[in-house]
């Protein structure tokens, strides 16, 4: 869910480097010296390094290292073709699609639109993924190099859903012989898995034959390091080159470093307490909107991010299209009370454990907690877990809180992946199943008037502060860091990387 995607809901591009002359194998640091390898630092391992079998943003990084989608997000978070040399849009449901010729697949073959055809049909049956291609009615084969996709309704972000992870191309031929793309991501990015030290480490190298150009940068290494203060230490003592995550308790040190430079960009990562909705006392509309009320969102962002951040007042990102704060909570502990007096709730009765996978949630989580018991008389316990379990458990619904986000590039991918009935067991972690929402957002999702889209999207948003399914909390100032030698780095507001853009 930490998609964050991106995506038709929550999209992570992550590809290799160019050097300056586009030929060496090495490059220049500035400082005599030459340098061929990158080391990045991550908080969260990646729970797979399949293509289509989750949906977690520390997952997006690894596969779009390995696998290439039909088309990728840019900068300004608009679809362009990758894989795709042209295409049409024929109809409200039929778009004619045409490949580069010559891309190369891992193991030595040509990628063709036979490839396209299986590798579509194969991702609808992953329930994690299916929400991006689940419009998808047909792929037809027209030539080696040519195809044409039938939606069974018009789908105003399908070329933005092909952007996703899990729509990415893969052989058929390794699809039909059941080959473990878990074990062995075979795809045609621009860097090939080398050993996964589980824990510890992921270890790349440039895949020479990628049709994009050989990258520059030859060897790539990801090392997990969950505690943020160590990531900092490690890029001030050049053991890293990069961190993803970057710690905002060290944002001043890091900025006031010469040789380290720092990336801010308004992030359209949504972060909430997830409230399961299943469970009793939190399937009461008003405890969840005594919750919203109670909790000092203000504090949270002061405390868990330093300041570098937004306060989150409706249940949708500030920064996309369809936005809305009509019905929306405010802090104020007085309402809060009203709302629990009215909800005929025993608040000692709540059961809550906040589940957190991170340091920053942690924090995010002891001003909760402190909120809940002042205001509310709700006894909270934070229960520290890593991603992989978490998101494991909060798909399924074995939880009662925690504390998560999602990420998108679209209004219409976030409010599929975050709340439509079709993501439970998925990406839809309260596991709201509300008809009047999915309405909405189905309506939005077909039509094509960007006017009247944004309509029916800020009618969804209002109608979810309405409901408050769980507790916004904020949108942070995304920050990159990393060696000041590494020219060319961009990231766009849904967090997508260019690393080809990139040079030592």
């Amino acid at each position: 869910m930490f998609s964050l995607l991106l995506v038709g809901a929550m999209t992570v591009g992550l590809l290799a480097g160019c050097s300056n002359n586009g030929s060496s194998d090495q490059s220049d640091t500035g400082n005599g010296e030459t340098k061929d390898t990158i080391v990045i630092a991550t908080m969260s391992e990646t729970p797979s390094v399949h293509p289509a079998d989750h949906n977690a943003t520390a997952g997006s990084y690894m596969n779009l290292l390995t696998y290439s989608t039909l088309f990728n997000t840019d900068m300004e978070m608009q679809a362009q073709p990758n894989l795709v040399d042209t295409y049409e849009n024929v109809s409200d449901t039929v778009w004619n699609f045409t490949l580069k010729e010559g891309i190369k697949f891992h193991d030595g073959t040509e990628m063709k639109a036979e490839d396209v055809k299986a590798s579509l049909e194969w991702a609808k049956t992953f329930a994690e993924v299916s929400l991006y291609n689940k419009t998808i009615e047909t792929v037809e084969v027209t030539g080696d190099y040519s195809f044409t996709i039938t939606t069974n309704v018009p789908d105003a972000i399908l070329l933005n859903n092909l952007c996703h992870h899990g729509n990415a191309i893969v052989p058929k031929a390794l699809i039909d012989s059941g080959h473990d793309f878990g074990e062995e991501p075979i795809g045609s990015g621009p860097y090939k898995l080398v050993e996964w030290k589980r824990g510890d480490s992921l270890e790349f190298e440039a895949f020479e034959d990628y049709f994009g150009g050989a990258p520059a940068i030859k060897h790539m290494i990801w090392k997990i390091i969950p505690e943020g203060s160590s990531r900092t230490i490690a890029l001030e003592a050049g053991e890293i080159d990069f961190i993803v995550e970057v710690e905002t308790m060290d944002y001043e040190r890091l900025k006031g470093d010469d040789n380290i430079t720092v990336l801010e960009y308004e992030s359209t990562e949504h972060n909430w307490l997830m409230l399961n909705n299943e469970k009793p006392g939190l399937d009461n509309e008003n405890v969840r909107h005594a919750m919203n009320c109670a909790i000092d969102k203000e504090s949270i962002v002061t405390v868990a991010l330093n300041g570098l951040g937004k306060a989150a007042v409706s249940q949708t990102p500030y920064n996309l299209d369809g936005y809305s704060e009509e019905n929306a909570d405010q802090y104020d502990p007085e309402k809060a009370k009203e709302w629990m007096d009215a909800s005929g709730v025993d608040p000692a009765s709540i059961e809550l454990s906040i589940i957190c996978s991170n340091d920053t949630k942690k924090r995010a989580g002891e001003v909760i907690q402190a909120n809940l018991k002042d205001v509310l008389g709700i006894d909270a316990a934070i229960e520290n877990m890593d991603l992989a379990t978490y998101l494991s458990a909060t798909a399924e619904g074995d939880y009662t809180g925690a504390i998560g986000g999602y990420t998108s590039s679209t209004m219409v991918g976030y409010l599929v992946g975050v709340y439509h009935s079709d993501s439970i067991n998925a990406s839809n972690k309260t596991r709201l199943n509300a008809p009047e929402v999915d309405a909405l957002i189905d309506k939005a999702s077909t039509t094509i008037d960007v006017e009247e889209r944004n309509g029916y999207l800020e009618q969804c948003s209002a109608l979810l502060n309405s409901i408050c399914s769980q507790v916004p909390l904020y949108q942070p100032v995304a920050l990159r860091a990393y060696d000041s030698n590494l020219k060319g780095v961009e990231v766009n507001d849904s967090g997508t990387i260019y690393f080809e853009k990139c040079s030592w």
